[in-house]
């Protein structure tokens, strides 16, 4: 795949003020080469003849000794780049720092996600699922440069090994891998390369710095966002606010006179106006007169989502999982009901959508962000009508997926707008559009059912109901009429439960589009769950964590994260009131995405029912841990997404369109609001796990139970009601 030239910005950019300020401040030493700007094969070096091993899709390797990792999965900020490249180059015993990365470039065949079978990153897989694939094509590679050397010493390959990219002669003589390439070439990769012990791991485990991170702070680093192709016109847009309404008239007569605005494009659905630079387009689009034309879901409100949610959920679900008798088990003790309410929510990404495109007669040409770059390329294939090969499509860094850059939306505007211009154009989102047009969390509503007897529960019932996402995304994982993602962690309830019932009932919302969202069905049934087992606690008498604790003996790496965090968090000591209000400390536990976590929150509520939330205390053994510091960095932030959410984050509906439109409305949790975090690795043998969305599917149910613990009122909305806090109005209200 090759690229055209990518050109600097010609003004002082932040960006370029930070690379010129790198280059003159001091010195910067660093391994991995990132060509995150076109997003193209790096060339061979000269010399070479652009010879190179080749082995399978991930590694290549020239006669210099560079090894070039080809990136299956793409890297938004949860440090997989470094992981897959630790794990490439564990196997393949590679000189680490002769190691430059590469995009992969559109292909679903050589870089599928083995979960989904397509090219995807996300549900925090990245890890899981290439662990094994991604230890196979480094082994067979240096299978083969061991089998190269030993025919070229004419001797055995048992007296050969690897180390820092060369093979060794018993003898002690060595061959760099550069020079073995040729011989390697012509043979034949092994079908079940042999496996390095974990005990003789080199890099995997290690503590090791993110390799985009030197390239992210000297400005080097390019998102969609920064790409500048020559000649690069900027363009934004305005999407009918309501949800299927349409452009009915637009007088652009004042955004033409607006310096540096070139041409104003009108499709049926939105209109982009196309400048020299952001501020003219963003300017020009303020200046539009526009008439908007309604359509069917004028008069769709948040109330009517919600009755109709509601009542649904009050309707028998089809069953995913069914265990000993629930109904007769809910007929044996004490029962006791809840429902639990979580709303729309938006990805808001700290990189708004931007996708940058070239369309000629004969090709077109995508720079982009994407979490499944060969949807995002047949999508511009589909609207251009081009064959496949005259569409080059590049990926770069991501600043926040979420699962937003699960969908291909934006690319296919980007692409639209692109037919109407001349040159290329980098379409980007105002933060507003990026808000008011997103692919929405879905609300749910999960309905529990649980009996009581000798401290034990006897039955439970979890009924969730809510959008099928995965039946829109992925139509052939919805089998049976139940969403595989929507149920996730529900189905995997922890305890040892010995009747138990889960049931499913799709309920798409009108007019509002959904799709996932960082921590995906778990982000749901998490909170729902956890929620209700410490009510069941306190009917119970007993205390949260030994509740717990005595129904996970069936699952001991979860009861051995339990026991940690409640240890190191001081479980059963007092939490110090800091403003004056009433202080607790909440637990909650998960198996989610493969990884076992408990967390311990503390948190405080005044008298007008503001929160804060002081300290949270997190174990996890999320199996071998293949870079330790990606995984508590990954859960802190995640803990910290899941806050936010907590107690800020709602989407609403108004006359058939969103309402909120910006951070003044849509909250983040402020930097002098942040808690302490402490993340415990618990070392582990065992197969890798997610950790990426790990923490914003634990920040929410063990808040929520330090406010029940320091309140007594049982919270079962999202996000937090101040009013029910301050004792304004009653809780469900």
């Amino acid at each position: 795949m090759t690229a055209l030239p990518v050109g600097e910005p010609t003004d002082p950019t932040r960006r370029a003020v930070l690379k010129a300020g790198a280059a003159v401040g001091g010195a910067l030493l660093v391994g991995f080469y990132l060509p995150v700007g076109q997003g193209a094969a790096r060339r061979a070096p000269a010399g070479t003849n652009g010879q190179r091993f080749e082995p399978n899709a991930f590694i290549r390797i020239d006669r210099e000794g560079v090894v070039t990792l080809v990136m299956p999965q793409v890297e938004m900020g949860q440090g997989i780049y470094t992981a897959v490249a630790m794990i490439l180059a564990e196997e393949l015993d590679a000189a680490f720092d002769r190691v430059v990365l590469e995009h992969a470039p559109p292909n679903d065949k050589l870089y599928a996600n083995p979960a989904f079978g397509l090219q995807v990153t996300g549900n925090s897989n990245s890890v899981r699922v290439f662990w094994t694939p991604l230890r196979k094509a480094g082994a067979s590679a240096r299978a083969m440069l061991v089998q190269a050397a030993a025919k070229a010493w004419n001797t055995d390959v048992t007296d050969c090994r690897t180390e820092h990219g060369e093979v060794i002669h018993k003898s002690g003589k060595k061959l760099g891998y550069g020079a073995l390439i040729g011989q390697a070439s012509g043979l034949t990769p092994p079908a079940d390369p042999p496996l390095k012990a974990v005990g003789d791991f080199k890099l995997v485990g290690q503590p090791l710095k993110r390799l985009d991170t030197p390239d992210k702070v000297n400005g080097k680093a390019q998102y969609s966002i920064d790409v500048m192709p020559a000649g690069v016109k900027f363009a934004t847009l305005a999407i009918c606010p309501e949800f299927g309404g349409q452009v009915g008239s637009v007088d652009d007569t004042k955004a033409k006179t607006v310096p540096g605005v070139r041409q104003v494009v009108v499709l049926d659905d939105f209109v982009a106006v196309v400048g020299d630079h952001m501020w003219a387009a963003k300017q020009g689009l303020a200046a539009l007169r526009i008439v908007w034309k309604s359509g069917p879901h004028a008069n769709v409100d948040s109330n009517e989502v919600w009755k109709q949610l509601r009542a649904a959920s009050e309707q028998e679900g089809v069953v995913a999982k069914a265990v000993g008798d629930a109904a007769h088990g809910l007929t044996q003790g004490e029962r006791f009901d809840a429902d639990y309410e979580l709303p729309f929510l938006a990805h808001a990404t700290m990189e708004p959508l931007a996708c940058a495109v070239h369309v000629r007669p004969d090709s077109c040409e995508v720079w982009v962000g994407s979490q499944v770059l060969a949807r995002a390329h047949d999508i511009a294939v589909k609207v251009t009508g081009l064959p496949a090969d005259k569409v080059v499509t590049h990926n770069h860094l991501i600043g926040g997926g979420f699962g937003r850059r699960l969908e291909v939306d934006y690319v296919e505007k980007a692409v639209r707008i692109a037919q109407k211009v001349d040159g290329p154009v980098k379409v980007v989102y105002t933060r507003e559009e990026d808000i008011q047009h997103d692919i929405y969390r879905p609300v749910y509503r999960d309905r529990l059912a649980a009996t009581l007897s000798g401290g034990k529960i006897v039955a439970w019932r979890h009924r969730v109901a809510g959008s099928a996402v995965i039946a829109r995304w992925l139509p052939p994982a919805f089998q049976k009429g139940i969403d595989i993602d929507a149920v996730d962690s529900a189905v995997d309830v922890p305890y040892d439960i010995p009747n138990l019932r889960i049931e499913y009932v799709r309920n798409e919302p009108p007019a509002v589009p959904t799709g996932f969202w960082r921590g995906v069905g778990p982000n749901n049934n998490v909170f729902a769950i956890e929620s209700f087992v410490d009510e069941l606690a306190k009917k119970a008498g007993q205390d949260p964590v030994a509740f717990r604790a005595a129904l996970l003996d069936k699952t001991p790496r979860l009861k051995a994260a339990l026991e940690l965090a409640a240890s190191k968090a001081g479980w059963g000591q007092p939490v110090a009131a800091r403003h004056g209000g009433r202080t607790g400390r909440g637990v909650g536990v998960q198996v989610a995405f493969g990884s076992y976590i408990a967390t311990v929150t503390e948190a405080e509520v005044d008298a007008a029912g503001e929160v804060y939330v002081h300290r949270i205390v997190c174990a996890v053994d999320t199996g071998i841990a293949v870079n330790p510091d990606t995984v508590i960095t990954q859960l802190q932030g995640g803990l910290i997404f899941g806050v936010t959410a907590a107690l800020y984050g709602e989407i609403t509906i108004d006359k058939g369109r969103v309402r909120q439109s910006n951070f003044h409305d849509y909250r983040m949790l402020r930097i002098d609001q942040a808690p302490a975090i402490e993340v415990h690795v618990i070392p582990s043998g065992e197969a890798p796990g997610g950790i990426g969305e790990t923490g914003t599917t634990a920040g929410p149910p063990a808040l929520r139970n330090a406010i029940f613990a320091a309140t007594g009122i049982p919270l079962r909305r999202l996000p937090i009601d101040r009013d029910v806090l301050a004792g304004k109005k009653p809780a469900g209200a």
